[in-house]
C-alpha cells in the first residue's frame, strides 16, 4: 500500500485496485481508519478526534488530488505524493 502522504505522526496511504467507495486509509499510532473521498467521512476505524481533524483538513485541501490518485490506483498507474499539512 503506498504512502502518499505524512503529517504530524500521521500516515496516509492508498491501495492500488481497493474496494468502493473511493477512500484512502489514514494511520496514527496504533489507530486506523479508512476516509471516503467524496464525502470526506471515516467510514471504518478510527482515529482519535484531533488526528481526525488533522486528516479531514489535509483531506479537505486535496480532495483533487486524491480523486486522481484513486484513478491512478485503479488504473494500476503509480500513485503521486500529496503535499502534507503544515
Amino acid at each position: 500500500m503506498p504512502e502518499i502522504c505524512r503529517f504530524f505522526g500521521i500516515v496516509i496511504k492508498m491501495f492500488w485496485d481497493d474496494h468502493n467507495p473511493p477512500h484512502f486509509h489514514a494511520i496514527y499510532a496504533d489507530e486506523e481508519a479508512l476516509i471516503d473521498i467524496t464525502s470526506l467521512a471515516l467510514f471504518a476505524g478510527r482515529l482519535s478526534p484531533r488526528a481526525l481533524g488533522l486528516v479531514i483538513e489535509w483531506a479537505t485541501l486535496h480532495q483533487h488530488e486524491l480523486l486522481d490518485d484513486w484513478c491512478r490506483a485503479e488504473k494500476q498507474r503509480p500513485i503521486e505524493k500529496i503535499e502534507p499539512l503544515r
